[in-house]
């Protein structure tokens, strides 16, 4: 799935629509320009409202040969059902989550120009499973302490390659989990996480005392993560990633920060305001998945599984094996309601070339280079 039709709001304000045409101005009045280290980068705290950025913020690929081809601002009234369904359950996500995702108008809905997820502390029973989970069993329900939402854009927009940015500002307070992520839409190497899992921001308990190495007393937790999961399917799978610390003076849940990813063949790389901090190749990635004559493990051609279309998943979750045993431990349930907001989602092409996606990367030498994981 290459390459998309060009599918965007028209229900804007003028402001984005202003920065939507110059994203295209540019596209067509330049040509790719040179990939090396971005410098000089813009590295304003947003604060506040979802204002939207100027159409140089260099957060934004304007002089690169990006094309923007999928979009939600969040001008409307309402969540678009064109462009986003709702996962309803109280799995908790495989690991233990304390929330029951919902399809509640208190749970997810716009206001002021951006998308709200909002995690509350209520009582909720419901399905174990998704309505489309060949498990899913109505009989079969969980109560859960908490409620929030997790929303995608499966079967409704699916890339393989391209420039993914959104601007959001982050939850905080111990159990908090606010996630960015990508999921396979068909999975072609089988299950979780064989056929792969792209996370482009995830952070845990923002704001409270970090358990950094080497932090001391009244260091606050100001980092993001970005992940990659692979390998076989579960237990047998495995993970490699790194952080961006946003430093003890400035935290994501206080502002609206911009995260992305670059993905093309064989390379992803991550972003925070602009910043590229991390970069993983397919030499520290792998698909292993059992031959459906033999059983025999065979492993994944090419750059297996991070060739094949994902969709984006936006959802704050409530403990769980990661947030409940890090930072303070657990979950403090006066920190509730916990809200995500999302300014825009944002889906660009590279037509450099748009079969591999290569051709438009902007590479900061210092970023990490995360070593990853092989068979």
């Amino acid at each position: 799935m290459n390459q998309i039709e060009c599918n965007i709001n028209h229900n804007r304000s003028p402001e984005k629509l202003a920065i939507t045409a110059a994203v295209l101005a540019v596209f067509l009045l330049s040509g790719c320009l040179d990939t090396t280290t971005e410098t000089d980068v813009d590295t304003e705290t947003d604060t506040g409202d979802p204002t939207p950025d100027s159409d140089l913020s260099r957060h934004h690929p304007v002089d690169k040969n990006w094309r923007l081809v999928w979009s939600d601002e969040f001008d409307g009234s309402a969540i678009d059902p064109a462009k986003w369904s709702y996962e309803q359950n109280c799995w908790g996500g495989g690991n233990n989550e304390q929330q029951c995702y919902t399809d509640q108008a208190s749970n997810a809905f716009i206001e002021n120009g951006a998308l709200v997820i909002k995690a509350i502390k209520e009582n909720f029973t419901g399905p174990i499973a998704n309505l489309e989970d060949p498990a899913f069993d109505p009989n079969d329900t969980r109560t859960l302490p908490y409620t929030s939402a997790r929303l995608r854009t499966l079967n409704k927009g699916d890339w393989r390659y391209g420039r993914f940015e959104i601007r959001a500002q982050l939850p905080a307070g111990q159990g908090t989990w606010p996630a960015i992520w990508m999921l396979p839409t068909d999975w072609v190497y089988g299950g979780w996480a064989a056929s792969g899992e792209i996370d482009i921001m995830e952070a845990v308990n923002l704001n409270t005392q970090s358990d950094a190495e080497g932090a001391v007393p009244g260091t606050p937790e100001h980092r993001v993560h970005g992940t990659l999961h692979f390998g076989q399917e579960w237990p047998d799978n495995v993970h490699s990633g790194t952080y961006y610390d946003f430093g003890a003076d400035e935290s994501p849940a206080n502002g609206f920060h911009h995260y992305a990813i670059e993905w093309q063949s064989g390379e992803i790389r991550w972003y925070v305001d602009g910043q590229h901090y991390a970069t993983q190749t397919d030499a520290g990635w792998y698909s292993q998945y059992p031959d459906p004559d033999t059983d025999e493990l065979v492993t994944g051609s090419g750059s297996a599984p991070f060739n094949k279309p994902f969709h984006l998943i936006l959802n704050l979750a409530v403990g769980g094996n990661w947030a409940a045993n890090v930072n303070e431990k657990g979950i403090d349930p006066g920190v509730f309601p916990q809200t995500m907001k999302v300014d825009y989602v944002r889906v660009y092409q590279c037509d450099v070339d748009a079969v591999t996606g290569a051709g438009c990367a902007t590479r900061n030498p210092n970023a990490e280079a995360v070593s990853g994981h092989q068979p």
